[in-house]
Order: C-alpha cells, then structure tokens, then sequence
C-alpha cells in the first residue's frame, strides 16, 4: 500500500493538539449515572482513570506510542469519550489518520456532554480536516460465501457491504472461495474521494475467451484460391486433350503423309497446355493443403483472463467528493 505525507491543513492539526492539555486527575469523577458510565463498575472506573492520567503524564512527555498503550488499556476498561479523545491526540502523532478517525468518531458518540461544546466542535473540526487527507471506500459482493478483503484484511464474507476510510495509494481487494478463480483488483484511491468497488465471483466459463492467429476467413480464402487454381488446371487439361484428339483426327486423315504445320501446331500446343495444367494443379494442391493446415492452426483457441479484467470491463468507477468543514486546533479538556 502507497502512503501519503499529511497535507499542510493535516500537519498543522498535529502541531495545535501537540499542545492540547489531557485530563488532569483533579478533572476525573467516577459514578455510574452518566451514559458512558453504564454497566461499568467503580473499580473499572477507578483502574482506567489511573491508565488515563498514567497516560496524559506520557503524552505531555511526547512519549506518544507509551501513551497511547495507556489510552488503549484504559478503554478495555471503560469506553469514555474523553479516553477516546486523548488517543486521538497521541495517534496523530504517530501519523495514524485511520485510527485517529475511529477515535474521534467514538468521543463524539455521545454528543457534547461528556464534552464541553466547544471542544465537541473541535473534535468535529478535526475529524472533517482527517477525512480530507483520506479516501473513503465502499465496498460490496453479492457472491453467496465469498470472502472479501482489503489489503490482507478480511472485510466480510458475502453478500455484504463494507464502508470506510483508508489511506491514499494503491490497493487491493480480493474476493475468494473455494471452487472459483480468485478476484483479484488493485485501484489507486485519491485523498478525499469516495470510491464504490463492486467485486464479484466469476465462474471458469465467464473468465474463458478465444482468440485465432489470425481472421478466421484468411485460411479458407487461402483454401479457395488453390480450389480455383486447381480448376483453373482442369481446364487447362480439358484444352490440352482437345488439341491432341484434333492433332489424332488430323494424321489420321492424312494417312501417311507428312502432316503440314498447322497439325503439327496442334500437338505443340496440347503439350504446352499439358504442362501448365501440371503446374497448375501443383499450385493449386499447394494452397489447399497449406489453408488446409492454417484452418487447424487458427482454429479458436481458449485463454482466462484475470477476474480483475472482467471487474473492469463490467464495471465503472465512480467519484464523489466528500463535503469539508472548516479547521480549528485548540487544547482539549473534558467534563467527566
């Protein structure tokens, strides 16, 4: 897969929320009425808001890949927003723009309230500036039971529908199951665009073309030729039987005498006519046999082509542009 730098709105993202402030632990209040809170006990509470300020000491550090190994054991304990939005802070850093989207979507799960709102606007601000630097991709398969993956990773197994953002640069899907040729397709994906990919499972008769040497009428042209030739010698030879029966006729009535020139002429010319039929009929054999062999070379030969060329010839790649917001950095705080 072909990576891409972050454009210059992108970088200048990471450079604001370089300075955003994480939660401090005087910010931190555990209890169990809030939405986010549910169904997660006060210990699980407590350990996560441990793992969260552990993580907020690293992340003022810049000691991003630590921190965010915090943030991601916290949230195996409890799902916060605001968890979600400080790991967002560290994987913008470590260049992570899928992953960071994904984040940043969860902290926004909930609204503003676990949020103030202007913070809640900065996390939409940077999730819209995230997703210009990325391209979206719809995937689907109508194929009962094929399996579908996108650059090594198993989508889903069809029929099914996969929507989401990847980096720009070249990519490829794969569609596969047992019994079927695997489809294979690579696209470029642009930042900022959204790309539907239709894949499908092809049968071994639908992936067979043919193909001859040359146009199927060429040999039998060939055939034809030498038959008329060969015809042509026929006829040639009918002249030449006809000159030596009048030459026969002619010495016959003479009985004896020393035929004249003109009888004469009539042999002469049977030979003549004698031989070029002979060569005629070799020309003629000639290029039958010849088309005769060409027929068999050129005759339909069977060829597969690749699943990914039959996606391309059936189906059309369409863009749509995503809608921006506007750009915003700021420092983030949370109220718990």
């Amino acid at each position: 897969m072909l990576k891409s730098r972050p454009s210059t709105a992108l970088a200048l993202v990471f450079l604001l929320l370089a300075w955003a402030a994480p939660v401090s632990a005087q910010q931190l209040s555990t209890g169990t009425e809030r939405p986010w809170a549910k169904g997660v006990s006060q210990e699980k509470q407590k350990t996560a808001l441990e793992l969260f300020r552990a993580g907020n000491a690293l992340l003022k550090e810049s000691i991003f890949v630590q921190a965010a190994e915090k943030y991601r054991q916290a949230l195996a304990l409890w799902d916060h927003p605001a968890i979600h939005y400080n790991m967002a802070l560290a994987l913008l850093n470590l260049d992570q723009p899928v992953e960071v989207h994904e984040h940043l979507e969860s902290a926004m799960r909930y609204g503003a309230a676990p949020l103030d709102s202007e913070k809640f606007e900065n996390a939409r601000a940077y999730k819209t500036l995230v997703e210009k630097q990325l391209s979206r991709v719809i995937i689907t398969c109508d194929s009962p039971g094929a399996s579908v993956s996108l650059d090594g990773r198993v989508l889903f197994v069809a029929p099914g529908r996969y929507e989401g953002l990847v980096r720009p640069g070249q990519h490829t899907l794969l569609a596969t199951q047992e019994g079927h040729p695997t489809t294979d397709m690579s696209r470029t994906l642009l930042p900022g665009e959204t790309t539907p990919l239709a894949l499908k499972l092809y049968t071994t008769e639908e992936l067979t073309r043919y193909r001859r040497h040359w146009a199927a009428w060429k040999p039998w042209a060939l055939m034809g030729a030498g038959v008329a030739v060969a015809l042509g010698g026929g006829a040639l030879h009918l002249q030449s039987r006809s000159s030596y029966r009048d030459f026969d006729t002619q010495v016959a009535s003479c009985g004896g005498c020393v035929p004249p020139q003109t009888v004469t002429d009539l042999r002469i010319r049977g030979d003549n006519l004698q031989r070029v039929a002979l060569g005629t009929y070799a020309l003629g054999g000639a290029a039958v046999i010849t088309g005769a062999v060409l027929v068999y070379i050129n005759r339909s030969q069977p060829y597969r082509i690749n699943p990914g060329s039959a996606e391309s010839e059936s189906q059309a790649v369409n863009l749509a542009p995503l809608f921006g917001g506007r750009e915003r950095g700021i420092q983030a705080t949370f109220r718990f």
